[in-house]
């Protein structure tokens, strides 16, 4: 029977498609063993990082597996080890400039001990109504850290109890077995207060934020206050944590009779909004009106703003947390523990000696 020239066109397509299959197909860890003239089982401790293999036998695997390309199987690698060296990151607010400072620490923390970050926005999670813990629960991840303050306590809770858990950058929920790694707020919003009663401003506001972070700096800033005998001259305005937020209290402030010479802001952003506020109102910054923000973000270092602020230390944070939960990792059992970074304050361009 005659073959028609169409039948001879397809097997030839078919035995280039066969050739190309075997030509792209991945190596494997036996490639690697043969090219090394080593076992596979010496070839998984070198990829495992093993301290039991001779040097040069490790030089041989690293190289066969450079030269073939060859990369392991996540999927395998998190069957036999039970682990998918992955961290689940949930965090509060995706848009606040002082998380990218903390990730930056915690990635780098992470990295080095071969774990991956799988991020989630919370504020896309509140839109949505999704209960994204639960996610990464059934992800299998070895870990989960929550960055900011998180509303869903209950949700975090449930987590905790199945995986190790570890809160950053806020300073609730305390739940048991979980750290809780943050920056020492009281201490911070001390240094910002003692600063401008230092350049001699006595008429001095705060633009609080909510939450316990919020509760804790409002509090040390009139402690602050009170112990220099100006309790009656402290001024507390409610701020929602936004540039919007602070421009609106800022406005309140300088529209009362008797205006701050200085405003402490909760964070960057709301001073960068009291900013706005001050130079929309005809005043100078810092001749007519001293500001000090809080996280020492790229925003307070933009030379247009050049904030005074209050460095709290995100990247350490990030650090240390991801410090904590390899250790709970190690020891689920082991007791919660609060851990604090020690503040610094950053002085720059938006605070002077009172004038008169």
């Amino acid at each position: 029977m005659r073959v028609k020239p169409f039948d001879k066109l397809a097997r030839r397509m078919e035995r280039s498609r066969n050739g190309a299959t075997q030509t792209m197909r991945a190596p494997t860890i036996r490639d690697v063993a043969e090219r090394a003239g080593v076992s596979k089982s010496l070839v998984s401790l070198v990829l495992r990082g093993s301290d039991q293999v001779r040097d040069e036998k490790r030089q041989a695997v690293l190289a066969a597996v450079e030269e073939l390309g060859y990369r392991t199987n996540a999927a395998a690698r998190s069957l036999s080890e039970r682990r998918t060296r992955t961290v689940g990151v949930l965090l509060n607010d995706m848009r606040n400039p002082w998380f990218v400072e903390l990730l930056d620490g915690l990635n780098s923390r992470l990295h080095d001990s071969g774990l991956h970050m799988l991020l989630a926005d919370g504020h896309l999670n509140r839109r949505l109504g999704e209960d994204l813990t639960r996610t990464f629960v059934d992800l299998r991840v070895d870990g989960l850290i929550a960055v900011g303050t998180l509303p869903a306590a209950e949700a975090l809770r449930t987590a905790a109890g199945q995986i190790p858990t570890v809160v950053a950058g806020a300073r609730e929920p305390e739940l048991p077995g979980v750290d809780v790694v943050a920056n020492d707020d009281e201490r911070g919003a001390r240094l910002a207060t003692e600063h401008l009663i230092g350049l001699g401003h006595r008429r001095i506001a705060h633009i609080a934020g909510r939450g316990v972070v919020g509760e804790l700096r409002r509090r040390s800033f009139e402690t602050v206050m009170r112990e220099h005998g100006l309790a009656a001259e402290a001024v507390v305005e409610q701020g929602d944590l936004t540039e919007e937020g602070g421009y609106r209290a800022t406005v309140r402030l300088l529209s009362a009779r008797e205006r701050p010479t200085a405003v402490f802001a909760f964070n960057d952003i709301a001073c960068v909004g009291a900013l706005s506020a001050a130079e929309e109102l005809g005043l100078q910054v810092p001749r007519d009106l001293s500001l000090v923000g809080y996280d020492n973000t790229y925003l307070s270092r933009l030379r247009h703003l050049w904030l005074t602020t209050v460095d709290s230390a995100g990247h350490d944070v990030g650090r240390r947390a991801a410090q904590c939960l390899l250790d709970r990792i190690a020891d689920p059992a082991r007791p919660g523990e609060v851990v604090l970074t020690a503040p610094t304050l950053e002085v720059r361009g938006t605070t002077a000696p009172a004038r008169g």
